[in-house]
């Protein structure tokens, strides 16, 4: 095991200019490195800056209309870092326009973003409190392209989220108790319209004061491609959302967890829809399976180390849970960049960089708000509850 230096806190608020003003400065080399990786795989396409301008007028007009609000914070965050709107905006919508670019030119797609996530409900857990986390996999050198973003708003709940330099969010929780990961997925429905790319949908969805508006962010707003949304509540539910462009299919807990990699698993979704991303991740046919097993073997006990420890499977190595850093065909170096673990009840996310090599994790905190942290407190199982003072109980038997 090595050490790999932890993800920078980056801390804003503000007006959504001000706050983007205030993360491209203090994280204008990271966002300058993840414009870079970005550009220069659009370059080895054969395509130049005047190309990215293009791709990014694809979206800006549908966001100016969707998210005023987070264009203007773009904005802000290119005018701190130094750069134009536009690399912004490719880092935002990567996944969209590199798509899209292959497409123009017939380039096979040979990275995919993997990710294994899992949310375990109270009823699972030894403390009693919602756990939720996962493994990022996708380019190693995001190692040190990303940071965790800590939002203080004045319009909505506060919201920490790791997600790469220069983005809006990707995976986190907020002080409503309201949590987000995702994962990718792919079938035949993808990139017939232009959507609202990722990065948006789960920064909305992080900045949700209810749990049901979030729901309706993911489950409803209309994408590009497809992708695996899922949501968590401090409260003790979750629900995953299979997304394909124009349609959410809901998938349930099982066993009070769920736990989902990159293959479609609603039938529901299968028998409207054909799966097209198994070919270049096999690998997913196995990696929840791996994942659940471990957890349900701990069920009503299940810790933040158990989570761990099963997202540290390495099973299949380098095709596994944990990923080291692997050199595809296309030459992609891909690894699992990080491992992201919180418990939203307790205001706790911890991040691991480079897992596979690295287990030394970095604790990022967000103060709850009161009320959601006493809902909670009460949606925990009886066994798991804290346990009332002499004084109360006192005062409870006198009423």
């Amino acid at each position: 095991m090595t050490t790999v230096a932890p993800f920078p806190l980056v801390e804003i608020e503000g007006a959504p200019r001000a706050r983007g003003m205030a993360y491209g400065e203090q994280a204008r080399g990271r966002i300058g490195a993840s414009v870079a990786l970005y550009a220069g795989q659009l370059d080895r396409f054969g395509f130049g800056r005047d190309d990215v301008a293009r791709f990014s007028e694809i979206f800006l007009p549908r966001l100016r209309q969707w998210a005023p609000d987070l264009v203007e914070e773009m904005e802000g965050i290119a005018s701190g870092a130094n750069l134009d709107l536009s690399s912004i905006v490719l880092v935002n919508a990567r996944t969209e326009i590199l798509q899209l670019a292959r497409r123009e030119k017939g380039i096979s797609d040979d990275e995919p973003d993997g990710c294994t996530g899992a949310v375990i409900l109270p009823e699972a857990t030894r403390n009693g409190r919602l756990i939720h986390g996962q493994n990022w996999d996708w380019k190693a050198e995001c190692a040190e392209t990303s940071v965790v973003l800590r939002i203080r708003r004045t319009d909505g709940p506060d919201l920490l989220t790791f997600t790469e330099a220069g983005g809006l969010a990707r995976s986190g929780f907020n002080a409503a108790g309201i949590g987000i990961t995702a994962n990718y997925l792919e079938s035949d429905r993808d990139y017939r319209d232009i959507g609202i790319p990722l990065p948006f949908i789960r920064r909305r969805a992080l900045e949700a004061q209810h749990f049901a508006d979030a729901i309706k962010v993911v489950a409803t707003t209309p994408k590009s491609g497809s992708n695996n949304m899922i949501l968590s509540t401090a409260e003790g539910f979750t629900v995953d959302f299979e997304c394909a462009p124009d349609e959410a299919f809901a998938i349930y807990p099982d066993d009070d967890m769920i736990v989902h990699a990159n293959h479609w698993q609603s039938p529901v979704a299968l028998s409207k829809l054909r799966e097209t991303g198994l070919r270049d991740v096999p690998d997913s046919l196995y990696r929840d399976h791996r994942v659940r097993r471990r957890l349900s073997a701990r069920h009503g006990d299940v810790t933040v180390d158990d989570l761990k420890e099963a997202l540290f499977d390495d099973f299949a190595s380098p095709f596994s849970v944990c990923r080291p850093r692997i050199r595809k065909k296309g030459g992609n170096l891909s690894a699992t960049v990080a491992m992201i673990v919180f418990e939203p009840a307790a205001g706790v996310m911890e991040i691991a960089p480079l897992p596979a090599e690295n287990r030394e994790f970095t604790r990022y905190e967000l103060t709850l708000d009161d009320e959601v942290r006493e809902r909670a407190e009460k949606a925990m199982p009886a066994r798991a509850r804290p346990s009332i003072s002499a004084q109360e109980k006192r005062w409870s038997a006198l009423s």
